[in-house]
Formats: structure tokens, sequence, C-alpha cells
């Protein structure tokens, strides 16, 4: 990715370092827990349990797949095939790790695909159909995978499971260190 326009360099690194985080929590979602779910006041709406989580990550994913396909439909023309991939929820999170190295690769050859020129043109979407920068696009693809890797990071720990913020976030040297992360520790 280094030999990119320094623009699609950035994008792409965060997409890939969010990736990389959401691929570990989901390696250590409990496999018997996928119909687990935090208990909630009464009153106050559902949450997803684990199963219907992994899949809005899937959709997630899907959706940085469907803004390269619109901005180069010609060069990503067998990116319809991921449509056949888009499911609800999952049996297992190696189901799901497995779905989201195939969306992940993909992504990689849609950021091959892209100059910062093409992050500028406007492309059509279901939400707006007049059209928004592919920037636009795929930031907003980002904020709704990040979203969704916290609220798995919240459940993971409201399920027991021993999380810190070394799992959500990219560390840039060893914490405790004068560790820089991309955010600040918790």
């Amino acid at each position: 990715m280094m030999d990119q326009d320094p623009l699609v360099h950035s994008l792409a690194e965060k997409v890939m370092e969010t990736i990389e985080r959401t691929e570990h929590l989901v390696s250590i979602v409990p496999a018997g827990a996928l119909e687990w779910r935090p208990e909630l006041p009464s009153g106050m709406p559902a949450v997803d349990d684990f199963g219907h989580l992994l899949g809005h990550l899937l959709d997630c994913l899907a959706g940085f797949c469907a803004a390269f396909y619109r901005a180069f439909p010609v060069e990503l023309a067998d990116f319809q095939e991921l449509r056949a991939m888009a499911v609800i929820e999952y049996r297992s999170p190696m189901e799901a790790l497995e779905k989201i190295k195939r969306f992940e690769a993909q992504i990689r050859r849609g950021i091959q695909c892209c100059s910062d020129e093409d992050l500028a043109r406007k492309i059509e979407t279901v939400f707006v159909p007049e059209g928004q920068t592919l920037m636009a696009v795929l930031l907003g693809n980002l904020e709704h995978l990040i979203n969704h890797k916290y609220q798995l990071f919240f459940h993971l720990k409201l399920a027991g499971v021993r999380v810190g913020s070394a799992d959500i976030y990219k560390w840039r040297s060893t914490p405790g260190e004068g560790a820089q992360a991309t955010v600040e520790p918790e």
C-alpha cells in the first residue's frame, strides 16, 4: 500500500487497522455464547446477541465493498458475488472470521484501484442517490465499523471476557512504556 497516493494510503492504513482489531475481538468471542446478550434494565430496547453482532460487522465490511464497486464497476465486477455472503447472524466466531478475511481481501483490491483524485469523485448510494464523494462514503463505512467494533468490545466486557485498551486500539509501542495508541487509553 506504500506506493499509493498519500490520502488513499492514510485511509487504507486506518481501515486495515480497524479490520485487524475487529478480527482480534471476533477471535475472542466465546464460541458457545453466540446467543448471549447483555441484560438491560426493564423498559430499555433489546440489544443484539453476539451472533447478530457478528453479522452487523460483516455488513459494515460489505459497505466498503459496495462503495468500491460503485466507484470501479468494471475493475471490480466480481464484487457482485459478495452479496451472497451477507447473513444476519453466525453460528461460530471462526465462520465470521473466514468471511471477514474474504471481505478484507476485496477491500484491499478496492483500495488498490483508488487514487486521491478518486476519493473526490461522487458515487450514488442507496442512502444518497444524488451521490457523495467516495471519501465520504468510505469514512461513513469506517465509522459504522468502528461503532460496531466498540459494541463488540463492550459486549465482551459485559460477558466477563477480559479485554482492555490493547484489544480495541492498535498500540504504536509497548503499553506502559510511553505507549502511543491511535487514541488515549481508557
